[in-house]
């Protein structure tokens, strides 16, 4: 197995421990989810672009991408398609930005990070239910932002 799947697959297990205790919602797991196809999208056409000499997506889109969640769709985007994974420069920095991703992510897990993740959804959800008139739209925020266990031992 390569050291990527065993890097994605530690991610997976890590996102549905957090989310079954109650520490982050299941929209963090979407967001991977998302900007990891948009991640794998835009190595796709810069591969493509490279090969037909056409514009290309620019390596600080790729690094943003990754650090805003896409991280994993770049792996398996670098190993699959053999793209970028020559460039030493370009590597250092996707590897910050990982560094920087999975960083956030532990913070979350921390009292001041997930005090401050319940704060922000909870202004997020309330900010929703009063400016969406639509009652699916709202049912399916607060499906994606609940919190599994609404009292988590440590915060208290």
């Amino acid at each position: 197995m390569k050291y990527h799947y065993v890097l994605i697959s530690a991610l997976i297990l890590f996102l549905s421990t957090s989310h079954y205790l109650g520490y982050t919602p299941i929209a963090v797991t979407v967001l991977f989810l998302f900007a990891s196809v948009t991640a794998y999208v835009l190595y796709a056409k810069d591969k493509a672009a490279a090969k037909a000499g056409a514009w290309r997506v620019s390596e600080n889109t790729l690094h943003v991408v990754a650090v805003l969640f896409g991280w994993p769709g770049a792996l398996v985007a670098q190993e699959r398609l053999r793209h970028k994974t020559k460039k030493q420069s370009f590597r250092v920095v996707f590897w910050l930005s990982v560094l920087v991703n999975v960083s956030g992510i532990v913070w979350l897990h921390s009292p001041q990070g997930n005090a401050q993740l319940r704060d922000n959804l909870y202004q997020f959800e309330n900010f929703v239910i009063s400016k969406v008139p639509y009652e699916a739209t709202v049912l399916t925020v607060l499906f994606l932002t609940e919190l599994r266990a609404n009292d988590v031992e440590w915060l208290r």
